[in-house]
């Protein structure tokens, strides 16, 4: 009888498990897939106004250099916590963009996330 218990309790607890691990992944499934739609939807936001940060550099803890475009011009701005001010205009041909740097970070998530899933595959068919 004590050993009927145990096989019960092992089956539940097996069970419990497997309930948890499948909760977790749809989670995380729901979490990859709203935070692409809402980068989308920000990226549109964003789309063909004459306001765009850059870049951003930080100075110290809440003190931030920022290199702006307002329409066809650049801007340096400094931003504090409760200030901002104008350090200078900067001409565009002093200013080298990389269209690849935020490329290169949704690339390597991307390659994470799908080795992760791969994984995650391959101990579900065993």
């Amino acid at each position: 009888m004590f050993h009927a218990l145990l096989i019960t309790g092992k089956t539940e607890g097996a069970a419990q498990f497997l309930t948890v691990f499948v909760i977790f992944l749809a989670v995380l499934a729901i979490t990859y897939y709203t935070t692409r739609i809402v980068g989308k939807y920000q990226k549109l936001q964003g789309f063909n106004r004459n306001f765009e940060a850059i870049e951003t550099y930080r100075v110290t803890g809440n003190k931030f250099l920022q290199l702006i475009r307002v329409g066809k011009r650049y801007f340096i701005v400094a931003v504090g916590k409760d200030e901002i001010s104008l350090i200078s205009e900067v001409s565009e041909e002093d200013i080298e963009l990389d269209p690849e740097v935020n490329s290169v970070a949704n690339d390597r998530f991307k390659q994470i996330f799908e080795v992760a899933r791969d994984k995650i595959t391959k101990r579900g068919d065993k």
